[in-house]
Protein backbone atom coordinates (compact mmCIF):
# COMPACT_ATOMS: atom_id res chain seq x y z
CA UNK A 1 0.00 0.00 0.00
CA UNK A 2 2.67 2.82 -1.27
CA UNK A 3 -0.26 4.76 -2.71
CA UNK A 4 -3.17 6.23 -0.89
CA UNK A 5 -6.12 7.38 -3.30
CA UNK A 6 -10.07 7.75 -3.38
CA UNK A 7 -12.47 6.49 -5.06
CA UNK A 8 -13.26 9.75 -5.05
CA UNK A 9 -10.38 11.15 -6.68
CA UNK A 10 -12.27 11.19 -10.28
CA UNK A 11 -14.41 14.61 -10.75
CA UNK A 12 -17.11 15.03 -12.88
CA UNK A 13 -20.42 16.61 -13.38
CA UNK A 14 -23.21 14.55 -11.61
CA UNK A 15 -26.46 13.58 -13.19
CA UNK A 16 -28.97 11.96 -10.78
CA UNK A 17 -28.10 10.97 -6.86
CA UNK A 18 -29.19 7.30 -8.99
CA UNK A 19 -26.41 7.30 -11.28
CA UNK A 20 -24.09 9.04 -9.55
CA UNK A 21 -21.12 6.30 -9.63
CA UNK A 22 -21.59 6.29 -13.88
CA UNK A 23 -21.50 10.12 -13.51
CA UNK A 24 -18.31 10.94 -12.01
CA UNK A 25 -16.31 8.14 -14.37
CA UNK A 26 -13.60 10.28 -15.77
CA UNK A 27 -12.96 13.53 -14.68
CA UNK A 28 -15.21 16.42 -16.55
CA UNK A 29 -13.81 20.44 -16.39
CA UNK A 30 -16.65 22.99 -15.58
CA UNK A 31 -17.78 24.79 -13.12
CA UNK A 32 -20.03 21.98 -11.30
CA UNK A 33 -18.44 19.52 -10.00
CA UNK A 34 -18.95 16.54 -8.00
CA UNK A 35 -15.75 14.18 -5.67
CA UNK A 36 -16.41 11.43 -4.74
CA UNK A 37 -15.16 10.69 -1.10
CA UNK A 38 -12.08 8.96 0.33
CA UNK A 39 -8.86 10.44 -0.40
CA UNK A 40 -6.55 10.21 2.41
CA UNK A 41 -3.45 12.50 2.69
CA UNK A 42 -0.47 10.86 2.48
CA UNK A 43 1.40 9.40 5.84
CA UNK A 44 -2.45 10.02 7.80
CA UNK A 45 -3.16 6.67 10.09
CA UNK A 46 -7.34 6.43 11.00
CA UNK A 47 -7.70 7.55 15.24
CA UNK A 48 -7.95 5.06 17.10
CA UNK A 49 -10.04 6.83 19.58
CA UNK A 50 -13.82 8.39 18.83
CA UNK A 51 -12.21 11.90 19.85
CA UNK A 52 -15.37 13.98 18.39
CA UNK A 53 -13.77 16.98 16.31
CA UNK A 54 -16.83 19.32 15.97
CA UNK A 55 -17.93 22.51 14.95
CA UNK A 56 -20.46 24.76 16.73
CA UNK A 57 -23.70 25.51 15.55
CA UNK A 58 -26.15 28.53 15.90
CA UNK A 59 -28.86 26.74 17.88
CA UNK A 60 -28.69 25.04 21.24
CA UNK A 61 -28.25 21.41 19.32
CA UNK A 62 -25.40 19.43 21.66
CA UNK A 63 -23.26 17.82 18.99
CA UNK A 64 -21.16 15.99 21.35
CA UNK A 65 -23.84 14.29 22.43
CA UNK A 66 -25.01 13.51 18.77
CA UNK A 67 -21.21 12.42 18.72
CA UNK A 68 -21.19 10.15 21.42
CA UNK A 69 -24.17 8.33 20.28
CA UNK A 70 -23.52 7.75 16.57
CA UNK A 71 -19.62 7.52 16.42
CA UNK A 72 -19.46 3.85 17.98
CA UNK A 73 -21.80 3.13 15.22
CA UNK A 74 -19.88 4.19 12.04
CA UNK A 75 -16.70 2.53 10.79
CA UNK A 76 -13.89 3.50 8.21
CA UNK A 77 -13.76 0.85 5.26
CA UNK A 78 -10.32 0.41 3.83
CA UNK A 79 -10.18 -1.25 0.10
CA UNK A 80 -7.36 -2.49 -1.47
CA UNK A 81 -7.57 -1.31 -5.40
CA UNK A 82 -5.53 -1.17 -8.56
CA UNK A 83 -4.34 1.95 -8.10
CA UNK A 84 -3.54 1.93 -3.75
CA UNK A 85 -6.02 2.27 -1.00
CA UNK A 86 -9.33 3.66 -0.78
CA UNK A 87 -11.00 4.89 1.77
CA UNK A 88 -14.64 5.18 3.06
CA UNK A 89 -16.82 4.82 5.84
CA UNK A 90 -19.86 3.22 6.81
CA UNK A 91 -22.92 2.68 9.03
CA UNK A 92 -23.24 -0.71 11.05
CA UNK A 93 -26.78 -1.89 10.71
CA UNK A 94 -26.68 -5.05 12.85
CA UNK A 95 -24.73 -6.16 15.85
CA UNK A 96 -23.33 -9.39 13.95
CA UNK A 97 -21.81 -6.22 11.25
CA UNK A 98 -23.72 -5.50 8.48
CA UNK A 99 -22.63 -2.63 7.20
CA UNK A 100 -23.96 -0.08 5.17
CA UNK A 101 -21.92 2.04 2.20
CA UNK A 102 -21.40 3.60 -1.30
CA UNK A 103 -20.77 1.12 -3.92
CA UNK A 104 -18.11 3.79 -5.12
CA UNK A 105 -16.34 2.82 -2.03
CA UNK A 106 -15.83 -0.75 -2.28
CA UNK A 107 -15.92 -0.96 -6.43
CA UNK A 108 -12.38 -2.35 -8.13
CA UNK A 109 -11.94 -4.09 -4.57
CA UNK A 110 -8.94 -6.01 -5.72
CA UNK A 111 -7.87 -7.52 -2.13
CA UNK A 112 -9.75 -7.89 1.37
CA UNK A 113 -12.21 -4.85 2.81
CA UNK A 114 -11.21 -3.90 6.13
CA UNK A 115 -13.41 -2.36 8.23
CA UNK A 116 -11.93 -0.50 11.40
CA UNK A 117 -14.75 0.48 14.72
CA UNK A 118 -14.39 3.91 16.65
CA UNK A 119 -12.44 1.85 19.35
CA UNK A 120 -9.68 0.42 16.66
CA UNK A 121 -11.15 -2.59 16.39
CA UNK A 122 -10.54 -4.59 12.84
CA UNK A 123 -12.64 -6.74 10.59
CA UNK A 124 -12.43 -8.10 7.34
CA UNK A 125 -15.54 -8.18 5.69
CA UNK A 126 -17.16 -9.15 2.63
CA UNK A 127 -19.02 -7.33 0.12
CA UNK A 128 -23.14 -9.02 0.62
CA UNK A 129 -24.03 -7.02 -2.55
CA UNK A 130 -23.46 -3.88 -4.20
CA UNK A 131 -25.38 -1.28 -7.00
CA UNK A 132 -23.38 0.88 -8.71
CA UNK A 133 -26.10 3.15 -10.12
CA UNK A 134 -27.86 3.48 -6.62
CA UNK A 135 -24.47 3.71 -4.94
CA UNK A 136 -25.23 1.50 -2.20
CA UNK A 137 -23.30 -1.46 -1.18
CA UNK A 138 -23.91 -3.85 2.05
CA UNK A 139 -21.31 -5.31 3.93
CA UNK A 140 -20.44 -8.27 6.52
CA UNK A 141 -17.82 -8.11 9.07
CA UNK A 142 -16.36 -11.42 9.49
CA UNK A 143 -17.31 -12.52 13.19
CA UNK A 144 -18.03 -9.74 14.60
CA UNK A 145 -21.13 -9.76 17.05
CA UNK A 146 -21.83 -7.03 20.01
CA UNK A 147 -21.87 -4.45 17.68
CA UNK A 148 -23.92 -0.72 17.88
CA UNK A 149 -26.10 -0.92 15.16
CA UNK A 150 -27.10 2.67 14.35
CA UNK A 151 -30.61 4.20 14.53
CA UNK A 152 -31.96 4.83 11.46
CA UNK A 153 -34.47 7.78 10.80
CA UNK A 154 -37.02 8.65 8.22
CA UNK A 155 -36.08 10.85 5.97
CA UNK A 156 -39.47 11.68 4.74
CA UNK A 157 -39.55 13.98 7.86
CA UNK A 158 -36.40 16.02 7.19
CA UNK A 159 -36.83 19.51 6.90
CA UNK A 160 -35.02 22.51 5.58
CA UNK A 161 -32.81 24.23 8.30
CA UNK A 162 -32.73 21.25 10.47
CA UNK A 163 -29.69 20.80 12.37
CA UNK A 164 -27.42 17.79 10.67
CA UNK A 165 -23.89 16.06 11.86
CA UNK A 166 -21.96 14.14 9.53
CA UNK A 167 -19.31 11.78 10.24
CA UNK A 168 -16.88 9.70 8.64
CA UNK A 169 -13.26 9.45 7.79
CA UNK A 170 -11.87 12.75 5.90
CA UNK A 171 -8.56 12.48 4.17
CA UNK A 172 -8.41 9.34 6.54
CA UNK A 173 -8.53 10.75 9.79
CA UNK A 174 -11.26 8.53 11.46
CA UNK A 175 -14.08 9.86 14.01
CA UNK A 176 -14.16 13.45 12.29
CA UNK A 177 -17.34 14.99 12.98
CA UNK A 178 -18.59 18.41 11.48
CA UNK A 179 -22.10 19.89 11.60
CA UNK A 180 -24.32 21.99 9.94
CA UNK A 181 -28.01 22.39 8.41
CA UNK A 182 -30.24 20.66 5.91
CA UNK A 183 -29.55 23.08 3.00
CA UNK A 184 -32.04 21.59 0.74
CA UNK A 185 -34.14 18.44 0.38
CA UNK A 186 -35.62 16.51 -2.85
CA UNK A 187 -32.25 17.69 -4.66
CA UNK A 188 -32.37 16.32 -7.91
CA UNK A 189 -28.49 16.47 -8.61
CA UNK A 190 -29.63 16.72 -12.78
CA UNK A 191 -29.98 19.93 -12.24
CA UNK A 192 -26.13 20.29 -11.87
CA UNK A 193 -25.63 20.23 -15.78
CA UNK A 194 -29.05 19.69 -17.05
CA UNK A 195 -28.14 15.76 -17.93
CA UNK A 196 -30.55 13.11 -16.59
CA UNK A 197 -29.43 9.11 -16.46
CA UNK A 198 -31.87 6.67 -15.61
CA UNK A 199 -31.89 4.56 -12.52
CA UNK A 200 -33.22 1.11 -12.79
CA UNK A 201 -35.82 2.15 -10.13
CA UNK A 202 -36.27 5.39 -11.69
CA UNK A 203 -40.06 6.67 -10.12
CA UNK A 204 -41.28 6.81 -13.74
CA UNK A 205 -40.72 3.30 -14.97
CA UNK A 206 -42.41 0.28 -14.17
CA UNK A 207 -40.20 -0.90 -11.36
CA UNK A 208 -41.32 0.98 -8.01
CA UNK A 209 -38.13 2.15 -5.76
CA UNK A 210 -36.97 5.47 -4.19
CA UNK A 211 -36.98 8.53 -6.30
CA UNK A 212 -33.02 9.23 -6.12
CA UNK A 213 -33.26 13.02 -4.93
CA UNK A 214 -30.55 14.09 -2.41
CA UNK A 215 -30.36 15.67 0.59
CA UNK A 216 -28.31 18.39 0.60
CA UNK A 217 -25.91 20.04 3.71
CA UNK A 218 -23.57 22.56 4.32
CA UNK A 219 -22.01 20.19 6.93
CA UNK A 220 -18.49 19.49 5.96
CA UNK A 221 -18.03 16.87 4.06
CA UNK A 222 -14.59 15.56 1.93
CA UNK A 223 -12.93 12.73 0.61
CA UNK A 224 -13.18 10.26 2.85
CA UNK A 225 -16.44 10.43 4.39
CA UNK A 226 -18.80 8.38 1.82
CA UNK A 227 -20.80 6.15 3.21
CA UNK A 228 -20.41 7.61 6.26
CA UNK A 229 -23.96 8.60 8.41
CA UNK A 230 -25.88 12.29 8.11
CA UNK A 231 -27.58 12.39 11.37
CA UNK A 232 -30.65 14.59 13.35
CA UNK A 233 -30.26 16.13 16.18
CA UNK A 234 -31.39 12.97 18.40
CA UNK A 235 -28.90 11.11 17.05
CA UNK A 236 -30.65 9.37 13.92
CA UNK A 237 -29.21 8.73 10.68
CA UNK A 238 -31.40 10.44 7.54
CA UNK A 239 -28.44 10.41 4.74
CA UNK A 240 -25.72 8.25 3.31
CA UNK A 241 -23.11 10.96 2.64
CA UNK A 242 -22.56 10.38 -0.98
CA UNK A 243 -20.88 13.19 -2.97
CA UNK A 244 -19.64 17.16 -3.21
CA UNK A 245 -20.63 20.21 -5.22
CA UNK A 246 -16.60 21.37 -5.99
CA UNK A 247 -16.10 24.02 -8.87
CA UNK A 248 -12.52 24.00 -7.57
CA UNK A 249 -9.90 21.78 -6.29
CA UNK A 250 -12.08 19.19 -5.28
CA UNK A 251 -12.25 20.49 -1.70
CA UNK A 252 -15.67 20.85 0.37
CA UNK A 253 -16.99 24.11 -0.44
CA UNK A 254 -20.20 23.52 1.72
CA UNK A 255 -22.20 22.26 -0.53
CA UNK A 256 -22.85 18.09 0.44
CA UNK A 257 -25.10 15.43 -0.92
CA UNK A 258 -26.61 12.57 1.05
CA UNK A 259 -28.62 9.43 0.03
CA UNK A 260 -31.99 9.63 2.19
CA UNK A 261 -32.04 6.98 4.04
CA UNK A 262 -35.40 5.53 3.04
CA UNK A 263 -34.13 5.36 -0.22
CA UNK A 264 -30.77 3.29 1.27
CA UNK A 265 -32.54 1.09 3.35
CA UNK A 266 -34.80 0.01 -0.05
CA UNK A 267 -32.06 -0.94 -2.07
CA UNK A 268 -29.92 -2.63 1.01
CA UNK A 269 -33.13 -4.43 1.15
CA UNK A 270 -33.55 -5.14 -2.30
CA UNK A 271 -29.48 -6.14 -2.36
CA UNK A 272 -29.88 -9.00 0.91
CA UNK A 273 -32.47 -10.73 -1.17
CA UNK A 274 -31.00 -11.28 -4.49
Amino acid sequence: MTEKRSRGGRTAVIASAAAVTAALVGGVGGAALVDWTGQPATGTSPSTTATAQTASLNTGTDVSGVAAKVLPSVVQISVSTGNGQAIGSGVILTPDGKILTNAHVVQGATGPVTVTLADGTRYSADVLGADTAADIAVLKARGATNLQAATLGDSSQVKVGEQVVAIGSPGGLQNTVTSGIVSATGRDLAELNGQRQQSPYDRTGTRSGPSYTAIQTDAAINHGNSGGPLVNAAGQVIGINTSIYSPGDGGSIGIGFAIPINDAKTIAEQLENT
